[in-house]
Parts: C-alpha cells; structure tokens; sequence
C-alpha cells in the first residue's frame, strides 16, 4: 500500500504525462474527470515500473482498478505487482477486456458506461432530415431570444458559476445526491479552468449568461465533453449550446466523446437522438478470489454524474 497515494492537485504533472504518451480512449481518463469526481469515486494512484494504475476506492464495496493500465505493464501485471486484494476492473476498454478474459477472468459487458463518440461536423452542422427538430427548436430560440456566444475565461467564469447555482436551485440539487456531486465536480472544473487547460463557452442573453458547455482534449484528434447547462425556462437553448459549442470552440477535432448514458433511460434517448459516429465500448472484471456471490458492480447512478443532454 506505500506505492499507492490518494489522487491530488500534484499529480497533474504526472498523469498529463502518461496520458500524453498513451492517449486514452475512454472519456474518464482525463485528469479533469479523475480529479472533479473524486469526492464521490476516490481515486488512488500508483506509478510503478514505467506505469501509472487508477484505483477507485468505492468504500463499501473495496477496490476496483479503474480504467486500463498507462504504461509497458498488463492491467492484470500492475495489479500483482501492488500486492492488493482487489475486487476486479472497471471501465476498461475492449482491448484491455480480451486480454483479461484470455486471462481466465470473468469479463462482463458495461453498457451503462459506454461512451459516445460524435463526428464534430454533425453536431456543429446538423445537417439532414435527421436533425430536422433541433434545427428548428435553435431557429426558434433564435427569433425569441438576443443570444450571443462568447468563450468562458477567467473575467466570466464567475457569472458562468453564478448560472450553474440558480440551475441548481431550480433543479433542487440539493434534493438529489447525484446532482450535488456534479454540483462539486463543476465548481471544480471551474476552479482549475485555467490548470487543466479547459476549452469553455457560454451563451449570453440580455445581458446574462444561460448556458455553457465545458470541454478539453482527449486524445489528438477527439475532444471529451464534460459538462453542458443550459437554464430550462428558453426553449432551443441547450441545442444551441450544443451546435455553438461544436461549431465555435471544437472545430479543431474530429470527434468528440460525450461520455455515458449511465443507464438512464432520458439521458440514453436523448445521446442517442444525436445519431453518434460510434461507441466506445467497457467492460468490467471480476477477480477469481472475488467470486460472483453477492458481487454488484459499481453503481454509476451513485458515483458518476446525472448530466441532462437537450434531445
């Protein structure tokens, strides 16, 4: 256990590091999302023989290693190496599932987790019979409403945070567990805006902001979307954020990943209703010692974000 540390600020340096020599897949294996999320999914990290490892300490239910190995190390090598007595892997890509499964290990299908991965023209040009409704529900919002799109920075960052908490007001944050911890996870996206070298825009109307969308790179060519708020009560305005943001502060990748649906069945249509280039599939593995008696994986609907996508 003296390999392994809890994750903080200091480490960004260091993971950015390996994430650049290895560039990640799946949408968590960003510094970003391992460090915003980590009041409610611990993460715990270990540097050992040229290799970073993620582990998630989902307190009741032990450890998991989270995500697949950065490094020369197998997931199941790095594992061994620790020493630890894990429950199994999650989020692993299905790369890193075939080689556990060849491995003998238990090898179960995440779907709630999986992400979406959008061609940023689609989203920025919404083009076709397809996305017929969002073009008209933007043409709408843009004949009722004075909407202005601006990048965020440090001066409106403030503002931005200021929306987020009459968003949550109106949503009664405070009421759901899962809508507090994005709550956390945002005010900290927008803390480190700067550090984590974030790309951000907002949409102002009469003179305030009502939405924003909060994104970085994932890997060269694909950009991860992490959070997206638009105020409920100007119809169009998330799809607008939407197209604005893809058209105006993306256009320098090709594909975006608007991470998971985590099972919730709104929060599928509505990802779904986007028409994605293609998923980005994970898995979840147990540990033979572990056994499947009484084993429930992660629930995500617990520790993971409750984002709502406009459909």
């Amino acid at each position: 256990m003296s390999k392994i540390h809890p994750l903080t600020l200091q480490d960004l340096s260091l993971i950015k590091a390996y994430l650049r020599r290895y560039p990640p897949q799946i949408s968590e294996l960003t510094f970003t999302n391992l460090f915003v999320w980590r009041t409610s999914r611990p993460i715990f990290v270990a540097d050992i023989e040229d290799t970073l490892i993620l582990l998630a300490d989902f307190r009741q239910d032990g450890w998991w290693a989270f995500g697949p190995p950065l490094g020369k190390l197998s997931l199941l090598t790095a594992v061994q190496r620790l020493g630890m007595d894990i429950k199994g892997f999650t989020r692993i890509p299905e790369d890193t599932a075939k080689t556990l499964r060849a491995e003998g290990l238990n090898v179960i299908p995440d779907r709630d987790n999986a992400d979406y991965v959008y061609r940023i023209s689609d989203l920025a040009d919404l083009a076709g019979a397809k996305y017929h409704k969002k073009r008209n529900l933007i043409k709408q919002c843009l004949q009722k409403y004075q909407c202005q799109y601006e990048e965020i920075n440090l001066k409106n960052i403030p503002e931005c945070i200021a929306m987020q908490d009459q968003w949550c007001t109106i949503r009664e944050c405070g009421r759901n567990p899962g809508l507090c911890h994005e709550y956390n996870a945002i005010r900290d996206a927008f803390t480190y805006f700067e550090l984590f070298n974030l790309i951000g825009g907002a949409i102002r109307e009469n003179g305030f902001i009502k939405a924003y969308a909060l994104g970085e790179e994932l890997a060269p060519n694909t950009a991860v979307w992490h959070f997206e708020k638009a105020m409920p009560d100007i119809q169009g305005l998330g799809q607008l954020i939407n197209q604005w943001f893809s058209l105006k502060a993306l256009r320098g990748f090709y594909f975006v990943n608007r991470e998971q649906d985590l099972g919730i069945a709104g929060l599928r249509q509505a990802k779904e209703s986007y028409y994605p280039h293609h998923m980005v599939e994970k898995f979840a593995a147990i540990m033979p010692s572990a056994g499947m008696k009484n084993l429930q994986l992660p629930d995500p609907k617990e520790c993971d974000r409750h984002t709502i996508v406009p459909e």
